[in-house]
């Protein structure tokens, strides 16, 4: 199988190529698939939605946005921030200690949303709050088992690494990745989470993001991004997708989606059409899938 390739333009001249992998997969099966189903990756922030699971569980009065920005990559906007604070204020925790780094402060990094929701776990749990980050912490080792049974893979045998947080982040497959997010609506917990993004898909990157853009035009649909060009996403109808561009350019991923979800009879409205720009926002190109 061909991987999807994408390409960027300028004035009439294909000037980059990226190619894409993507894989859909439906009641445990692959129903279509594009380069190799089988490329491991590292989940990244598309596994914010089953990170967030064990903290929705814990917290039933978690509000729409509260649990939405628990699974967002944002770009602290006011209204994504102030979830954030309200997280805070339920963990009795400031900025201080969130372990995220500054991006240029802690609770504007945009994974401030995950960092603030498991601190909470923390306090639920009664944990200590200080290293809830680090792989030897409880908090990271329930959520080691959380990717683990949602992918239904041996969790002895997923490879893990530090994610750009600070948090840990875990490398599988494509295909199992598509499949974790064809299986949530039956994970406990994780229909709050797919309700609050659907209900709110601004919370979750933004107006250009691949992610938010799907979700705002494919009714029924949750999407979540991931840092070098991955994107996750799962169907009202348990259609689980999973797409990684080759090389890490997430510019390229909204153009490869449609093309992708395309070949699976789903409108995506404008998430193809990326025009590109210069400096003075002129159209001088534009990316698309070959």
């Amino acid at each position: 199988m061909e991987p999807i390739v994408v390409e960027v333009t300028r004035g009439g001249v294909v000037e980059a190529r990226h190619a894409v992998h993507a894989v859909a997969v439906s009641d445990g099966a692959v129903v279509e698939a594009a380069g190799d189903p089988r490329l491991v990756t590292y989940f990244r922030s598309s596994a914010k939605p089953i990170q967030a699971l064990p903290v929705i569980r814990a917290r039933p009065d978690l509000d729409d946005p509260e649990i939405a920005i628990a699974c967002a990559s944002h770009l602290a906007r006011p209204e994504q921030l102030a979830p954030v604070r309200s997280l805070l204020t339920k963990a009795a925790a400031t900025e201080d200690d969130l372990e995220c780094g500054p991006e240029p402060t802690r609770l504007e990094h945009n994974c401030s949303g995950k960092h603030a929701a498991l601190i909470l776990l923390c306090r639920e749990r009664g944990w200590p709050v200080p290293g809830y980050r680090l792989p030897e912490h409880p908090c990271q080792q329930e959520l080691h088992g959380e990717v683990a049974a949602a992918a239904e893979v041996d969790a002895a045998t997923m490879p893990t690494a530090a994610d750009g947080c600070g948090i840990v982040t875990f490398a599988l497959p494509l295909e199992r990745m598509a499949h974790a997010f064809s299986r949530l609506a039956s994970l406990d917990g994780a229909p709050r989470a797919v309700a609050a993004m659907r209900a709110h898909p601004d919370l979750i990157r933004g107006p250009l993001a691949a992610d938010t853009m799907l979700m705002r035009a494919a009714p029924g649909w949750v999407a979540k991004g991931g840092a070098e060009g991955l994107l996750c996403a799962v169907g009202p109808d348990g259609l689980g997708v999973a797409l990684k561009v080759e090389d890490g350019a997430t510019r390229a991923t909204r153009a490869a989606a449609a093309a992708f979800l395309a070949r699976l009879g789903v409108a995506t409205g404008d998430l193809g059409v990326v025009p590109v720009q210069n400096s003075r926002g002129e159209v001088v190109g534009e990316m698309r899938a070959s």
